[in-house]
């Protein structure tokens, strides 16, 4: 029997061992050369950075088809003590946008030729989300509507743009950016068939949607960043007040510094000068009218 030495040179290793709780194999460990694991770990992130989607157990496969002699959980410990992990998989996103539909290339002609449309986002009190949808006349600058819910799914959109055109009359084209609600299918059908033309922007660019980008501005500026809003009831009163004071009570210099109520009332009335249809600034049909023939019936 092997004896312990040192100051209690009679004790034995079974003893000593059995004294302290400890195997006895711990005593016989001879240390082997960590020549192999570094290479194995070296490998190890050669193919990885070759890989960057491929998990430890597909790496631990190509190590094995390579004639490294490695198990799993070897790699796995290997892989944690790297900080190692596979990206989180990307999403792709339909992306629809060219910048040929942006407000430079593609500008408002007339009142209803171009409306524009985008989502602005807050939270009452109790901190849960509002989502306020705008609608704008590119041309007259007037806020056509500024509606605000909780959420706000396609068809809730789509009946939001169907009031609209029973009050304003049909928009020619409606400009927005990407996002999930504009590009949705049941959106972009009830488009087509109404007729009006989708001007989708080029993605990551809301400068090509400055109209709408401008009115949230204002909006964010003089009532989201000055309220606070207890309910989606007391939101939406406010917002009706503002989208008020906004159309009939706030000049721009855009405009001549008159307020897009008025820009918008003098267009009507050239138009029916011009009986709707001459040479002139404002050629649409006065609000309130829209299109006929094979879509009676269709708002």
């Amino acid at each position: 029997m092997k004896q312990v030495t040192g100051s209690l040179p009679d004790v034995s290793e079974r003893r000593a061992c059995g004294v302290i709780e400890q195997h006895r194999s711990t005593q016989r460990y001879q240390a082997r050369d960590r020549g192999e694991q570094r290479k194995i770990e070296q490998r190890m992130l050669e193919l990885v950075r070759a890989h960057p989607q491929y998990g430890y157990r597909r790496i631990w496969a190509l190590l094995r088809r390579e004639g490294f002699t490695v198990n799993r959980k070897r790699v796995y410990r290997l892989w944690r003590a790297n900080g190692l992990k596979v990206p989180a998989r990307k999403i792709k996103k339909r992306s629809v946008g060219v910048s040929e539909n942006g407000i430079v290339r593609k500008r408002a002609e007339r009142p209803n030729h171009v409306w524009t449309w985008d989502f602005v986002f807050d939270r009452t009190q109790d901190g849960r989300n509002l989502k306020w949808l705008s609608v704008v006349d590119e041309y007259t600058r007037r806020c056509l509507a500024l509606e605000v819910n909780r959420t706000m799914a396609s068809q809730e959109v789509i009946d939001v743009l169907r009031g609209l055109i029973h009050t304003y009359g049909l928009a020619e084209h409606i400009r927005s950016d990407n996002g999930p609600e504009f590009i949705a299918a049941a959106i972009r059908s009830w488009l087509g068939a109404a007729g009006i033309g989708a001007l989708y922007i080029e993605p990551g660019a809301p400068w090509e949607n400055g109209f709408v980008e401008s009115l949230h501005s204002r909006l964010r500026d003089e009532l989201l960043e000055c309220e606070l809003f207890t309910s989606v009831a007391e939101s939406k009163a406010l917002a009706a007040m503002w989208r008020r004071s906004y159309n009939d009570g706030r000049p721009h210099s855009s405009l001549g510094d008159k307020t897009p109520g008025e820009f918008a009332a003098e267009c009507g009335a050239q138009e029916r000068k011009d009986s709707g249809f001459a040479a002139g600034k404002c050629r649409l049909s006065p609000p309130g009218r829209h299109r006929t023939g094979t879509l009676d019936g269709f708002f």
